[in-house]
């Protein structure tokens, strides 16, 4: 299957290839991005989507994705400013959680894929764990050296890119769309 993704981020896009063997995916090659103004990871997710449909080759599939961590202490902040909540966001999470006894978190990965003929899918992935106290390990990206995932002692980064390509909130929403499209 071949798939537009809507985004400009290299990595989310081999986290997808890893979790999504056999597909085709590149990212948008667009003038401009949308405006992320959607109140939940669907919303911005969905627009993402709809540019991409607007953007790319009539006769392909597209998909819009937004994810981010929320954080139990925080209310779910950051939620879905977690790409631009902070210049350094994974400084300022520590800096936030300093006192805090409960550091449940979770990431959340929504994934809205839009057909030639403008048909919809959508697919959640989650991945419960706890915010770690320092950042520890070198893989991924983003909130990764200090994800801890439920089950685990070691961080995301530290379990490394082949782990989260199986276990990540990005790979499970990947593989239940897969399951939607009747593609897995």
């Amino acid at each position: 299957m071949r798939l537009v993704l809507g985004s400009r981020n290299e990595n989310k896009l081999q986290e997808l290839c890893r979790a999504l063997p056999g597909w085709e995916i590149e990212l948008l090659e667009a003038r401009d991005e949308p405006v992320e103004d959607g109140t939940t990871f669907l919303e911005n997710a969905r627009i993402k989507a709809q540019h991409a449909r607007r953007e790319a080759p009539a006769d392909v599939w597209v998909a819009g994705e937004d994810s981010g961590i929320e954080v139990v202490a925080l209310d779910g902040r950051p939620g879905i400013e977690s790409a631009r909540w902070a210049e350094d966001p994974v400084e300022r999470l520590l800096l936030e959680l300093e006192r805090a006894e409960d550091r449940r978190a979770r990431y959340v990965c929504e994934l809205v894929a839009v057909a030639p003929d403008g048909s919809e899918a959508r697919a959640t992935g989650t991945l419960e764990g706890t915010a770690a106290l320092a950042p520890r390990g070198h893989e991924g990206f983003g909130y990764d050296p200090i994800f801890v995932p439920l089950g685990e002692a070691l961080t995301v980064a530290e379990l490394g890119n082949e782990w989260k390509a199986e276990h990540s909130h990005r790979a499970r929403a990947a593989r239940a769309l897969a399951a939607v499209l009747g593609r897995d």
